[in-house]
């Protein structure tokens, strides 16, 4: 049995566990209030742990099942494709007939072909200045063994960097880019594709609903109440970057053009996912989710905060959105700081509230050493945590509380254009006199919380100030 199919039947068993205990759950909340006894409670509070625990659990299994997949479809498309890139080598036999075999050529663009003066940007620069004819030829032949290997779809700035073009993977590997937050909050959000034209997008909004009422006798006149709606205007705003770089850099350095694009691409994403998150909506920045006017906020005062003490306002949060909104709540926002001191907390007896299995009674299921994903479960709400540093540290005033959201996901909208991927251009004539080439990464999105601000709950306070360890 492969790997794939392994994780596959595990992935059924830990469904069917869900689902057994779900079964047993729906029994006990069944009951009347008379019906349930101390154990039976004890016993409901334990499966919702265990099913917070397997539904984290699944949705690793999954992502790696994902992974996987796409790898074998990868290499199945390199099966396919190596006759076309490999070499062929025919044999006679003495009965005439012959026998074919297929091998693989080395890759166009290595370490050891850039030391011997093949290399991957001075072709990019021949083919495009100078006409090289052979330049451009073994870039057709990097695109294809790229494709073939997978490489096109897994990279962070995606294929916009060099048009249809993508560096060597032996580029990318060597090289260290810098740190970012990324856009964990923003790729969890309602994603839609941004129109083509226009800088606002109107939405209408009901205000003033219909209504229906009983009616008093017959014959009389029966309730009438007008509806109306308000437009909700939402601005396409720019992200923009720019860098200029000497041409004896571009011309003589290595991967340079590549490595100030990504750097761009990379911090594109954090600005934008930190305006989603807070932006003012001023100065050409989104209208975030902390800044919306109308979304609930929970307040949770403490000098000295504990977790047992800071889950009952998360229940308040999420109890905001089911009132409010009619709706559940689907995610939990957090900053890394507020999930690494919840994975800390500790009991009377010193066992953990927050863990990586469940125990009896778990606050909280997940692990501390993940980042900008679903990184854990609040058991007893069954809501993934997902942590984004792009969360202000600095609200309240003493301006060093941070803040959680807890928001439905699907009522938060993101327009991007490319997938969200930013538009790329090089300027060789704007300082030309100066061996100068600008480089510009830019994009367009808009985003909104408010066609139903009921959808999100934020929890701050005093009781969110720098913790403790």
């Amino acid at each position: 049995m492969t790997v794939l199919e392994q994780l596959r039947t595990r992935r059924a068993a830990v469904q069917a566990e869900i689902d057994t205990r779900q079964t047993e759950l729906d029994g006990i909340l069944a009951r009347t209030d008379g019906e349930i006894t101390d154990e039976l409670n004890a016993r409901g509070e334990a499966l919702i742990g265990e099913i917070g625990t397997r539904r984290t659990t699944l949705t690793q299994l999954d992502g790696r099942i994902g992974e996987l997949g796409a790898a074998e479809q990868r290499e199945a498309a390199a099966g396919a494709a190596r006759v076309e890139l490999g070499t062929t080598g025919r044999e006679e036999r003495a009965d005439g007939s012959s026998r074919v075999e297929i091998g693989a050529e080395p890759r166009t663009y290595t370490q050891a072909t850039a030391r011997t003066g093949t290399s991957f940007f001075s072709d990019m620069y021949r083919a495009r200045f100078s006409g090289d004819f052979r330049a451009a030829e073994r870039l057709q032949r990097h695109q294809r063994e790229a494709e073939v290997h997978g490489e096109l779809v897994a990279r962070d700035v995606g294929t916009s960097a060099f048009g249809a073009l993508i560096p060597p993977q032996y580029l990318l590997d060597l090289y260290a880019p810098a740190a970012r937050a990324g856009r964990p909050v923003a790729n969890a959000v309602q994603s839609a594709p941004l129109p083509a034209e226009g800088m606002t997008l109107n939405i209408p909004r009901g205000t003033t609903n219909t209504a229906t009422a009983a009616q008093a006798t017959e014959n009389s006149a029966i309730q009438e109440t007008d509806y109306d709606e308000t437009t909700l205007t939402v601005n396409v705003r720019t992200i923009a970057g720019q860098q200029d770089i000497s041409r004896q850099a571009l011309e003589r350095g290595t991967a340079i053009d590549m490595i100030i694009f990504a750097d761009l691409a990379n911090d594109y994403a954090t600005q934008l996912d930190a305006q989603v998150v807070a932006g003012a909506g001023t100065s050409g920045t989104h209208l975030g989710i902390t800044a919306t006017s109308g979304i609930e906020a929970v307040t949770y005062t403490d000098a000295s905060p504990t977790l047992s003490e800071l889950h009952p306002k998360i229940a308040d949060a999420v109890q905001r959105i089911n009132s409010l909104r009619y709706q559940p709540a689907t995610v939990v926002f957090m900053h890394p700081r507020r999930w690494g001191w919840m994975t800390a907390q500790v009991d009377t007896t010193g066992r953990p509230l927050v863990t990586s299995e469940s125990p009896m009674n778990p606050l909280g299921v997940g692990q501390a050493a993940a980042y900008g994903q679903v990184v854990g479960t609040m058991a007893a709400f069954g809501l993934p945590v997902v942590t984004d540093a792009n969360i202000p540290t600095n609200l309240g005033a003493g301006t060093n509380e941070d803040i959680i959201i807890v928001a439905r996901a699907t009522d938060l909208l993101l327009w991007e254009e490319n997938g969200g991927a930013p538009r790329q251009l090089k300027f060789e004539e704007t300082l030309a006199g100066q061996l100068t080439v600008k480089l510009v990464a830019y994009g367009y999105s808009a985003f909104s919380a408010g066609r139903y601000p009921k959808a999100v709950a934020t929890v701050g306070g005093t009781g969110l100030v720098p913790p403790t360890f």
